[in-house]
């Protein structure tokens, strides 16, 4: 597989445990929504430092990468041979109005994201998991985006605890 993406995708890639993929997007789905959901409204607009996203925009940034990645797989899943754009996290977690949303509403958008981008991969024709395209000037496959999917929320899952100092 390491053949399938190239550059910083692999910071994600590589965190990923062996396994089904799908079983492992709603298995950690679930484990982020358990661990997050308990969270006080000052708990979860806590920033470890002024110029930090506080969790509830961390949220929203993992299901608006997601809804980009989904994007992508579909794309070339569908052997489009079109060269996607990169996009800015930043403008859109600027943009996003995160800061104005509760917790729980942010994480219901993310588990809408989540069962889509599950329909779509688990409906994948076999042949198309290794199809592959360009995005941000990086090319791979629908196989790495999957997984790049898990590995972006398991990055920020392990920010939670580390950064953020969220027992759990």
């Amino acid at each position: 597989m390491p053949d399938e993406y190239q550059g910083a995708f692999a910071t994600y890639v590589n965190r990923v445990p062996a396994g089904n993929i799908i079983h492992i997007l709603q298995a950690q789905f679930d484990a982020t929504r358990e661990l997050l959901a308990p969270l006080t409204a000052e708990q979860a607009t806590h920033r470890p430092k002024p110029d930090d996203w506080n969790m509830v925009q961390v949220v929203g940034h993992i299901a608006d990468t997601e809804r980009v990645f989904a994007y992508r797989a579909l794309r070339f899943a569908r052997n489009d041979p079109t060269p996607l754009p990169g996009f800015d996290q930043d403008l859109f977690v600027n943009n996003a109005g995160f800061e104005g949303r509760e917790l729980a509403s942010v994480l219901a958008e993310f588990g809408v994201v989540r069962t889509a981008t599950l329909a779509l991969l688990s409906n994948l024709p076999e042949a198309a998991w290794l199809r592959r395209g360009l995005a941000s000037d990086n090319t791979m496959s629908v196989r790495a985006l999957a997984y790049a999917i898990a590995g972006h929320e398991l990055h920020h899952v392990t920010d939670f605890h580390e950064r953020y100092e969220l027992a759990g």
